[in-house]
């Protein structure tokens, strides 16, 4: 890491349900225990901003911000009015060349606008989309997408299917990834027309195409990348997500009901803390929104501050993988033959998801 070139993530202040404090003391953890090649930039009020830069002078750069878009505000219609808002601003700086990456815990939906219409997507990438990590027993699976696009057509999935391999093959170090599509049944004749036309595009299209994925098949370890709409993606994780909250609460309740159980769970609460710790948020910190120009990582909204940390260290770690480089590389070929348009230059965002969505479980507000 030493010989390696400083990176800066920008680094919105006001994004989270417990912002501007729990994202300054994030930033402050992350600057106090991580490489001094990671840099950063907050955008945000100045009152905020300004305090926490003189703090640490040489990592951080304040860029104020007099605008605040909230999590209930219209994605599209809120960039456009609110340009000195922290979201925007914060894109500007990358699309400028100033930031290496983004990272937000705010409104997934503004960042989506913001990114893709000022930062920009990768030459013939359709729509991004919001890949999750999830942490099953035998190996992580990733997921996407997750809430980007509620609504899709084949080729998005097609283009969804290979950003996730690619990711796959870069974040979690799978040589050949399985790709399966999420649905009713294993067999090629299930679930929906639509479903059995997305299937048969990956299966003549996708390279590790291994077939349908069912819902049991998410922590199996028999598929390295399922993909799916955002619509369906966004109700999946958080299912995931409220049954592993649920889980470890009742566990956790029975543990300390009673004297006896209370010395029974000393016995086992290394092995406790372990699970506790690989199923949360805290861990991941961030989810990429795949096929843009340059890293945005997005934040759960109730992030605490060890999430903010590690959302950012996320986001370098993204940047040193070189993840665009290998997006692009994934459907540069695909793209060349295939019929789906290159629309990278007139984005959609009409319709763009404003919920919340993360590489975690736990991560999904």
């Amino acid at each position: 890491m030493q010989n390696l070139r400083p990176i800066t993530i920008a680094v919105d202040a006001l994004g989270g349900d417990n912002a501007p404090e729990v994202v300054c003391a994030g930033v402050r953890a992350f600057l106090q225990d991580a490489n001094s090649q990671v840099n950063i930039i907050l955008t945000g009020p100045a009152e905020v901003v300004n305090p926490l830069a003189a703090e640490f002078p040489k990592r951080i750069e304040a860029v104020a911000t007099t605008e605040f878009i909230a999590m209930d505000e219209h994605p599209a219609t809120a960039i456009k009015q609110k340009k000195d808002s922290s979201i925007v601003v914060a894109c500007r700086l990358v699309e400028q060349g100033r930031a290496d990456a983004f990272f937000s815990a705010g409104s997934t939906g503004a960042c989506m606008a913001a990114a893709t219409l000022i930062i920009g997507r990768i030459k013939g990438i359709a729509r991004p989309a919001i890949v999750a990590v999830l942490p099953a027993p035998k190996k992580p699976v990733v997921l996407l997408d997750v809430g980007a696009n509620a609504d899709v057509k084949p080729d998005y999935l097609l283009q969804f299917a290979q950003m996730g391999r690619a990711y796959a093959m870069a974040a979690l170090n799978v040589a050949q990834p399985r790709i399966g599509l999420l649905n009713v049944g294993s067999e090629k004749t299930k679930g929906s027309m639509f479903a059995q036309e997305i299937h048969t595009l990956l299966a003549e299209n996708l390279e590790g195409f291994a077939g349908n994925a069912e819902g049991d098949d998410l922590f199996t370890g028999a598929f390295d990348c399922i993909v799916t709409d955002g619509f369906t993606g966004n109700i999946v994780l958080k299912t995931i997500e409220g049954t592993a909250s649920s889980l470890l609460s009742q566990i956790k309740t029975a543990l300390t009901s009673s004297l006896v159980a209370k010395m029974g769970a000393l016995l086992v609460k290394g092995k406790f803390a372990t699970v506790k710790e690989t199923l949360s948020a805290d861990k991941y910190g961030g989810a990429p929104l795949l096929g843009l120009k340059n890293i945005v990582m997005i934040g759960h909204g109730s992030s605490n501050a060890k999430a903010i940390a590690n959302g950012i260290r996320a986001s370098a770690d993204a940047v040193r993988a070189e993840l665009p480089a290998l997006i692009t590389q994934a459907v540069a070929d695909k793209t060349a033959n295939s019929k789906t348009p290159d629309t990278s230059k007139t984005p959609d965002t009409s319709k763009t998801s404003s919920a919340n969505t993360t590489t975690s479980p736990q991560e999904q507000s």
